[in-house]
């Protein structure tokens, strides 16, 4: 995903990066597709494949999401701790 951040590329060009042969990163960038993270424009024999903004900003907000929740439980985990703690000394 990350080499398509400087934009539109082609199966070949990405292919060139990586030891996987042509088809494993079609295969992949099917599932990124599916997943709605990249989409692709057929241009002659060639398919240009892009991020999709969208699936990317979905995507993010499910992060977010997650971390916002995680880091309010720890909060809360470690206010309940420390008034444990603190009925005990007591």
């Amino acid at each position: 995903m990350q080499l398509l951040t400087s934009g539109e590329q082609t199966v070949n060009n990405l292919a060139d990066h990586f030891p996987a042969s042509r088809s494993a990163i079609s295969q992949h960038l099917r599932v990124l597709t599916e997943a709605g993270l990249v989409t692709s424009r057929k241009d002659g024999r060639f398919r240009y494949y892009r991020l999709d903004p969208r699936g990317l900003a979905q995507l993010r907000a499910l992060f977010d999401s997650f971390w916002i929740d995680e880091l309010r439980r720890l909060v809360e985990d470690a206010t309940e701790k420390d008034a444990t703690e603190k009925d005990a000394t007591e």
